[in-house]
C-alpha cells in the first residue's frame, strides 16, 4: 500500500516515484535523512581517500596506495546499497555534489600536502566517525522495527571497523598507539 500523504505539505515526490511500504511516514522519513547523511559522508569519504591515494608519497608509497584504493573501493560500493535502502522505504535520497555538500558531516581536505600519516589518521577518525552514525541510524532503523536497514547498516559497521583498524595499525608509530 501506498503511504497517505497529507493535502496540506507538498508531496517530497512525484506519485510516479512513490514506493509502497508498511512503515509510518514519519519512520521513512526519520530513517532516510539518516541514510542520506551516511551517504553523503560516503561520497565525501570516497573521495577524500582517492584524493589521498592520488597524493600519497614516501618510503611506503607502494602499500598505502594500494590500501587507499581498496578501502575507497569498499565505501565506494556501501553508496549504491545506502540509496537503494532510501528508494525501498519510500524516500528521497540525494541528487546532486551539491546535495552531498549539503548533507555531509565528514570535512573535506583540500590541504596543497598532507603527510602521509596525518592521512591515514585523518581517515581513522572519519571512519570511526561513520560508523559512530552508523550506530545511531542503526538504532533509529530499531526504534522504527525497520530491519532491513539494521540488518545492512550491521554489514556496513563491521567493515567500517575493519577499515578503520588498518589505518590505525598502518599508521601508529613502531611499538606505540601514538599518532
Amino acid at each position: 500500500m501506498s503511504k497517505a500523504r497529507n493535502d496540506n505539505k507538498p508531496d517530497r515526490i512525484s506519485a510516479d516515484l512513490d514506493t509502497p511500504t508498511d512503515l509510518p511516514q514519519t519512520a521513512v522519513d526519520k530513517v532516510s535523512a539518516s541514510l542520506n547523511t551516511l551517504l553523503a559522508d560516503a561520497f565525501a569519504l570516497y573521495l577524500k581517500t582517492k584524493n589521498f591515494h592520488w597524493h600519497v608519497s614516501g618510503r611506503h608509497f607502494h602499500d598505502y596506495h594500494l590500501l587507499l584504493d581498496e578501502q575507497s573501493d569498499a565505501i565506494f560500493a556501501t553508496t549504491d546499497q545506502l540509496a537503494e535502502r532510501v528508494r525501498k522505504l519510500g524516500g528521497v535520497t540525494l541528487k546532486s555534489i551539491g546535495d552531498v555538500a549539503r548533507h555531509q558531516t565528514i570535512k573535506d581536505n583540500d590541504e596543497p600536502y598532507v603527510p602521509p600519516r596525518e592521512m591515514l589518521r585523518e581517515l581513522m577518525e572519519d571512519n570511526k566517525h561513520i560508523a559512530a552514525a552508523m550506530r545511531k541510524a542503526h538504532k533509529l532503523a530499531d526504534d522504527h522495527e525497520d530491519s532491513g536497514t539494521a540488518g545492512l547498516l550491521e554489514t556496513f559497521i563491521d567493515e567500517t571497523e575493519r577499515r578503520t583498524w588498518f589505518l590505525f595499525e598502518a599508521s601508529r608509530q613502531e611499538g606505540s598507539n601514538a599518532a
